[in-house]
């Protein structure tokens, strides 16, 4: 399933993944620099009632955030990590098979932790601020 949207669009988005994942899995985000993967993950925690800033986990590897039902959320991002021990040290299998919905950017530098039903989505940015998520079940 491929959804083209522009930015002002994002939390609809957004509400459709979660749908999709019946709001509870590992979702991977694919996609360059810039693609929009963070602001997608902002765009399902404000979904999901999250109340803190969302951001970047680049230098922390994982952020927790609260939903507003109590639950759980990760959010990780697997740009700097070198390897799947470095992984499994930072914490990320843990976040992946805890049961709570948990978004990873960059999954492809830990491919063999993340759990075969995850949500594989490609971000694509196209011209005009427009973006193109490509959505695998």
């Amino acid at each position: 399933m491929d959804v083209i949207f522009s930015l002002v669009e994002i939390n609809e988005v957004a509400k459709l993944l979660l749908e999709k994942m019946n709001n509870t899995g590992v979702l991977c985000l694919y996609g360059e620099m810039g693609a929009g993967k963070t602001t997608l993950v902002k765009a399902i925690a404000a979904t999901l009632g999250v109340k803190d800033t969302v951001s970047s986990p680049t230098f922390s590897i994982i952020n927790e955030y609260t939903l507003a039902d109590g639950t759980p959320m990760y959010h990780l991002d697997l740009y700097r990590i070198k390897d799947e021990e470095e992984a499994i040290a930072a914490g990320v299998e843990h976040c992946l098979y805890s049961g709570a919905l948990c978004m990873v950017e960059w999954p492809q530098h830990a491919l063999s932790l993340i759990p075969e039903n995850a949500v594989k989505c490609t971000l694509t940015l196209l011209p005009h601020n427009h973006r193109k998520l490509e959505i695998n079940l």
